[in-house]
């Protein structure tokens, strides 16, 4: 009889383990912007989601990146916060929203982008085996050079500005998101 109840016992919890596992979508999830994060979504699903990132995805809309930030990837995205945007000089965030400067505001986000899933690891293994920096090819062609600064990795533009990743490893179903707290900026 006891061990009867016990095999219950032991069912009742492995039935609820099983379920919360899955109502988080079988992985740890971030929170973002107020909103939790979820591996099975992608970069697209759960950025809408994010409070910290309106502006961001009001960019990505605008110039016509639903889709490709939506496919299988995977992506490496460096995820400015609003904040960021907000300390561009007055008007850049308005100017780069027009029809007319799509091109440019691709370039500035594409300029956030890696192709391939770069985990927060992997980026400081590259650091540490290029003596203290790395260079990354991003999608929109240019370069983007990554180092440390204690435990902290930090991003240099082609400009000289310098972004911190203030949350690493924010993993969805086609890639990882790391967020930002400056937007880089590639030669214009």
């Amino acid at each position: 009889m006891k061990n009867l109840r016990l095999l219950s016992l032991l069912s009742m919890f492995l039935l609820i383990g099983t379920v919360a596992i899955g109502q988080n979508g079988n992985s740890k999830t971030k929170m973002v912007g107020g909103a939790e994060m979820y591996a099975s979504k992608n970069i697209v699903k759960n950025a809408v989601n994010s409070n910290d990132h309106t502006t961001l995805v009001a960019a990505v809309k605008a110039a016509g990146l639903v889709d490709v930030l939506s496919s299988d990837g995977p992506f490496t995205v460096f995820a400015p916060t609003n904040a960021a945007f907000e300390a561009l000089p007055a008007g850049t965030v308005e100017s780069l929203l027009k029809e007319e400067n799509k091109k440019k505001l691709q370039a500035v986000l594409t300029y956030h982008v890696l192709a391939g899933d770069y985990k927060a690891a992997d980026i400081v293994a590259a650091i540490k085996k290029g003596n203290g920096k790395a260079t990354f090819k991003t999608v929109s062609g240019s370069d983007v050079t990554a180092m440390l600064d204690g435990d902290k990795v930090k991003l240099k533009d082609a400009a000289g500005n310098v972004a911190t990743v203030t949350i690493a490893d924010v993993n969805q179903s086609n890639g990882v998101i790391h967020v930002i707290d400056t937007v880089i900026l590639p030669s214009m």
